[in-house]
């Protein structure tokens, strides 16, 4: 029996739609203009520091004051990994709360050290185990890599040591968005650029640092 050709026109749609797939396009939470403002794209740098796409982070991780008693002096840094956050201590019991990246080097280190240094715009230059785990990866890097929007490290870094010597634990920027508040598979501690910047400006060296691992976390609550 052959098909009439209304028929076929008719049945044409239903035909096509067998042979491809259909996806809803789920649309990211609304993006205030107090927080576009803050994430803007930030002006005279040597580098260019665009403004993130604010719809791949969830609320949550943007920079917020909150309330938060650690029981530090403030001007600590507390770096909660588990629950994605970086807080500096203020005084009150509130504190500047900052969303975060972890890799895997983020979670290596756990317990008290201090900032020795702080670089802008910094070169990177990966670890031996990194080298000989991937050394196609990382070989041709190995003399190091130029400060840029390309680094990993970011345009700021800050470097922990502990009892004088370096944990190879950084604190830096990143222009890779979508990765805050998740883990990752390479890195230390990252935050957006904006976030690092700002964070940088706060601090002194000489800054203690608190790396929580787990449920050790003194809480906070939002405010």
């Amino acid at each position: 029996m052959s098909l009439t050709r209304r028929a076929f026109v008719v049945g044409l749609p239903a035909a096509l739609a067998a042979c491809t797939s259909t996806q809803a396009v789920k649309e990211g939470p609304k993006v205030s203009a107090y927080h576009n403002t803050m994430y803007a794209a930030v002006e005279g740098e040597p580098f260019p520091v665009p403004a993130p796409n604010l719809k791949k982070i969830e609320p949550q991780y943007y920079r917020r004051e909150v309330a938060y008693s650690s029981g530090y002096v403030p001007g600590t840094v507390i770096i909660d990994t588990q629950k994605r956050f970086l807080y500096l201590q203020q005084e009150n019991g509130r504190a500047l709360r900052y969303g975060i990246g972890v890799g895997k080097a983020g979670l290596e280190f756990e317990g008290e050290g201090t900032i020795q240094y702080k670089r802008q715009w910094p070169s990177w230059t990966p670890t031996p185990d990194m080298i000989k785990r991937e050394p196609e990866r990382y070989g041709p890097l190995a003399s190091g890599m130029a400060p840029g929007p390309t680094n990993p490290l970011g345009a700021r870094a800050l470097y922990l040591f502990k009892d004088g010597r370096d944990t190879l634990y950084r604190i830096h920027g990143s222009n890779e968005d979508w990765s805050i508040g998740r883990a990752i598979s390479s890195g230390c501690i990252r935050l957006l650029n904006q976030d690092i910047i700002d964070l940088y400006t706060r601090i002194p060296n000489g800054t203690k640092v608190v790396v929580l691992q787990g449920n050790s976390g003194p809480m906070a609550s939002a405010s």
